[in-house]
């Protein structure tokens, strides 16, 4: 068999397709045919030379596809203990690694030592199927597969394993939110999907702050009972006092929203840094009153295995309740992935979509 990628050497280089012959399966390894892949924020960032990886990669991290050939040596089992068969919709862990009970003990398997990330890896002679822009991807043993149920939408499902899974994550470190007054800054997919886990968890008020008055109007379908431009607002952190924040999530990565997130909370409030994921100043603090107000900051990268369930069973469950079928703006095929990359940089939509033989 042989099979497409799509090649990123550099930035401001063009993806290049290569056509390439699939290795033989080694022991424990999975055979996936690539069905839909969503471009997400680090992939525009490393396209864009944001961020560095090794090259050449494949880029695209955010993949579902359907098992095409199991070895021998796989379990035949997912995460969750269903039979794994050929043709079956899976999702998998944006990761892998020889399991290690130190990080798993500790609920952070993703900072394993010898990590393994799809979408993230370089290109050797005998291992390029790794990557979203791709017709298949060899799941390498070890890695944490579930599978999807039949009738959720390739673009809402291609997004389980990074956005969706990230959001549960930081929910996860949030604690429960039932009661509580919620503010979002950044208001891209995660932050909406952090409004809508908000709200179906019980969250008492969601606010939600951006720069982009689309995204802000955009974050009321997804649960925001009140949204905020900060570039527009005038005393937006009085107005943000008066809420009464008890957990703050910046989905932003942006210092200005950092420091305001903090200096919103109330006392014994808690801050869940997610995306903050590049290179950027450094934030300021007043930590007397972090230390006044007993403030609790946590930062998430990734995810564990727990987080990926919960997002799966999330989206299963209410991708009908909020307009996740609206994420993906635009398509494209994968011989065109140079034009999404270059679409999703100039429009910014929450996503755009790569369908696979389209």
């Amino acid at each position: 068999m042989k099979g497409n990628i799509m090649v990123f050497e550099a930035a401001g280089k063009k993806l290049t397709s290569e056509e390439r012959a699939i290795p033989a399966l080694k022991s424990g390894e999975v055979l996936i045919e690539n069905l839909y892949t969503t471009i997400c924020g680090s992939d525009l960032h490393t396209f864009a030379g944001l961020r560095k990886e090794k090259t050449p990669t494949v880029l695209g991290h955010e993949i579902v596809g359907r098992i095409v050939t199991l070895d021998k040596d796989h379990p035949g089992t997912d995460m969750a203990g269903n039979t794994l068969s050929k043709g079956d919709l899976v999702t998998w862990a944006i990761f892998c690694c020889t399991p290690q009970e130190n990080w798993l003990s500790k609920g952070m398997p993703q900072k394993s030592e010898g990590l393994f990330k799809y979408g993230h890896a370089q290109i050797i002679a005998e291992d390029a199927f790794h990557g979203g822009l791709s017709e298949y991807c060899i799941l390498k043993e070890h890695t944490c597969i579930l599978k999807i149920p039949e009738g959720l939408p390739l673009p809402i499902a291609a997004t389980i394993n990074c956005a969706m899974a990230t959001v549960a994550g930081a929910m996860r470190l949030a604690g429960p939110v039932e009661g509580k007054n919620i503010l979002i800054t950044g208001l891209g997919l995660l932050g909406n999907i952090a409004a809508a886990m908000s709200k179906i968890a019980g969250a008492k008020a969601v606010i939600a702050v951006d720069v982009i008055d689309e995204r802000l109007e955009g974050s009321k379908a997804f649960g925001a009972d009140f949204s905020y431009n900060s570039t527009k607002e005038t005393n937006l952190t009085e107005t943000l006092a008066n809420h009464k924040i008890d957990v703050v999530f910046d989905m932003s990565g942006s210092p200005d929203a950092i420091e305001m997130g903090i200096e919103s909370l109330t006392i014994g409030g808690t801050a869940i840094w997610a995306g903050a994921v590049f290179k950027t100043r450094k934030i300021g603090i007043d930590a007397e009153q972090v230390i006044r107000k007993l403030i609790t900051i946590k930062g998430l990268h990734n995810y564990n295995f727990e987080d990926l369930q919960y997002a799966l069973n999330f989206i299963t469950d209410h991708h009908l309740h909020f307009p996740f079928s609206e994420v993906v703006s635009k398509e494209f095929p994968l011989a065109e992935a140079q034009e999404a990359f270059e679409y999703a940089i100039k429009h910014r939509p929450l996503r755009v979509g790569i369908k696979m033989n389209q």
